[in-house]
């Protein structure tokens, strides 16, 4: 039997970020190069249903966006984003705690994968971006060692700039010894330190 995660940690972990994130922050930058704290909670918005959607296997318009089509846009957030997302992610949890959704295969953004290796890209999108919105707010993040352990997994998978062209930037080098956190966010194309300038006027 396919070896199963459990998204709850992580998409705990989102949804108490978004509900302390002020309506005067939606505008400031994100470690995602030209995408802001509004537009990143509209692509959260977006990859919890397709997600949860990919899970249940109910393959449609949801599953087959390719993300790199469109970008993301806070102007197309809901107004009641603060209650939509955790309730999407509640949803999104409980969909990959079905066994059955571990095991065949599936279609997120388009693209058909074992079903197992899009609960572990679902999984990683949670821990990186609920990273990239504390520290576009600052905020505090944790995230505990199992998940981030199967982030390092999979992004240690595909180092190579050309492969990660599109959904990934370039690998960012910290210490062997470096905290897992750290580990995962470079990996993942971002540079631990990163600090948000001043929020445009």
């Amino acid at each position: 039997m396919t070896a199963m995660l459990d998204l709850e940690p992580p998409a705990r972990r989102m949804a108490q970020v978004v509900g302390d994130i002020a309506d005067d922050q939606l505008a400031a930058p994100t470690p995602c190069e030209g995408t802001t704290v509004g537009d990143l909670l509209h692509h959260v918005l977006g990859l919890s249903i397709a997600f949860r959607d990919a899970a249940r296997k109910e393959l449609g318009p949801t599953t087959r966006v390719d993300p790199t089509s469109s970008r993301p846009s806070a102007a197309l957030l809901p107004t009641d984003w603060r209650a939509r997302v955790p309730r999407l992610l509640d949803e999104l949890v409980a969909a990959w705690r079905e066994p059955g959704a571990w095991e065949g295969t599936t279609q997120a953004g388009g693209v058909t994968l074992p079903a197992e290796v899009a609960g572990r890209v679902a999984l990683n999108e949670l821990v990186l971006h609920g990273w990239d919105l504390a520290r576009a707010t600052g905020q505090e993040y944790t995230c505990d060692e199992a998940s981030l352990r199967a982030s390092i997994d999979l992004l240690s998978r595909t180092t190579d700039e050309a492969d990660r062209a599109g959904t990934f930037g370039p690998v960012v080098e910290v210490p062997p010894d470096a905290p897992l956190l750290h580990r995962a966010v470079g990996l993942g194309g971002r540079r631990p330190s990163w600090s948000p300038g001043p929020v445009p006027g």
